[in-house]
């Protein structure tokens, strides 16, 4: 198989969107429409990919750049090429014509708001493409409305002529059903002398990708069509109504690929997880929960209801209970969280520790079976294991201008309503008073307590 690069057109504002925000910035299933596209070519491990983009170009390059990380696969060169004015997706691609330039083998074009398309779908794509030693190929969908869609026209042969959009076909064109959803392979050798024959005369007065197929052709070079079956994955999204349709969708596909893996939804009509995310057997999500991101849930947890969690990582037999939020944090095994807990930005929570009702923690790594139950910030603090944290304790993390780190040792018993003032560390085995506001280290097995805390060193045993 020649070199694979991929070009994804990104640069429309999406004018029936009806928004400041350009289309392929909308989120469906929590992240940017782009970024499902680009983890979608991404599988298809190519060695470039250039985006096109236009309106709001630094922030769909931030997306893109995003995913790439996110995506964790092969790397993948990527460009971005600047369409400051849109003249059509024959000009969107003719102004990658010198990153094309520097590359060789197959270019894969697609548009960067078809969020559903499988990797598999265009790996057959690709696949009839070089069987067939084509110019070009592709991809078309018989539908039952081809109503705006360009009309794929054969000849009498069932080979292909050319693409017709709809406002400049004939009547009898128009009762085509073949349609051409806008997903392409071009020989790069093949594609760049086309180009430059693109005109702009037609009823749009714009230059269309689209006429390069038949240039193709008409110049006597083989090009390819693809029957595919789903008009559904391949649709673009060009309104929130449509973008509400497709969040529907693809919910329902992952709820039910979740559930045939041995995972129970109680009501897949209230659930969202996002298609990236892995949980495994025998985990119970209760109604009414959001998994977004990359998540990684593992066997027999029990997420419930009105929690949301998002790109986190979770052992196995971990409890959320109600109305928690995990962000960007990791739950070891045998974890119990919540009701009303908020765990964010890194946090890391060992096997069998508890985290209680309205407990906030941040940043922060809490020891193995080390408990804060009830009414509790902890930021920026390294808890040890064994540990105890009484109701209404605070760490007191910034000064006005700057974080500052909290240490507790292992089998620490913080008393109620603590002030902890950081920097500051607790030893091992040590407990502080109810109330105390804590401003100086405290010695391993001592109390502090009063305000500001006495150190009392208890006696040996």
């Amino acid at each position: 198989m020649s070199s694979l690069n991929v070009l994804i057109m990104a640069a429309g504002l999406g004018t029936r969107m009806k928004s400041d925000l350009a289309k392929v910035l909308h989120k469906l299933s929590g992240m940017p429409l782009i970024e499902h596209v680009y983890r979608t070519t991404a599988g298809l491990e190519p060695n470039t990919v250039i985006v096109v983009v236009g309106h709001q170009a630094q922030d769909v390059q931030k997306a893109v750049e995003f995913a790439a990380e996110q995506h964790g696969g092969p790397r993948v060169n990527l460009e971005f090429v600047l369409q400051t004015e849109q003249h059509g997706t024959g000009h969107a691609v003719m102004q990658s014509e010198e990153a094309l330039k520097r590359l060789s083998g197959t270019l894969l074009i697609l548009y960067g708001d078809v969020p559903l398309v499988k990797t598999s779908t265009l790996q057959a794509l690709l696949a009839k493409h070089i069987e067939g030693n084509n110019a070009g190929t592709l991809l078309t969908i018989n539908a039952e409305d081809p109503t705006g869609y360009g009309r794929i026209v054969r000849d009498r042969q069932g080979n292909f002529q050319r693409i017709v959009e709809q406002r400049d076909a004939s009547p009898q064109e128009r009762e085509i059903h073949e349609i051409n959803p806008g997903i392409y392979c071009f020989e790069i050798s093949a594609l760049l002398p086309a180009l430059s024959r693109l005109t702009n005369r037609n009823a749009q007065g714009e230059y269309y990708l689209t006429d390069v197929p038949g240039i193709l052709a008409e110049g006597g070079q083989k090009v390819g069509l693809v029957e595919y079956d789903s008009l559904e994955e391949v649709l673009g999204i060009n309104t929130r109504v449509e973008l509400a349709a497709c969040e529907k969708r693809l919910r329902q596909q992952t709820l039910e690929k979740l559930m045939l893996s041995g995972v129970t939804v109680i009501d897949p009509d209230s659930t969202y997880i996002s298609p990236y995310s892995v949980i495994g057997r025998d985990t119970i999500i209760h109604p009414q929960v959001i998994i977004e991101g990359q998540s990684r849930i593992g066997g027999r947890c029990e997420i419930n209801s009105w929690s949301h969690l998002y790109n986190v990582e979770i052992g196995n037999g971990v409890t959320v209970k109600n109305s928690c939020v995990v962000m960007s944090s990791k739950l070891a095994d045998g974890v119990s969280i919540g009701p009303f807990a908020h765990i964010r930005m890194d946090t890391e929570i060992c096997q069998d520790a508890v985290i209680g009702n309205f407990v906030e923690v941040k940043k922060s790594k809490v020891g193995r079976n080390t408990k804060s139950m009830h009414l509790t910030y902890l930021g920026d603090a390294t808890i040890g294991e064994r540990t105890n944290i009484g109701a209404g304790t605070i760490t007191c993390n910034y000064d006005g201008k700057q974080k500052h780190p909290t240490f507790i040792g292992d089998d620490v018993k913080i008393g109620s309503d603590t002030m902890l003032i950081a920097p500051v560390k607790v030893g091992d085995g040590s407990m502080t008073g109810a109330g105390s506001v804590v401003t100086k280290d405290v010695p391993p097995n001592a109390t502090a307590i009063g305000v500001p805390a006495r150190i009392r060193r208890r006696p040996e045993k």
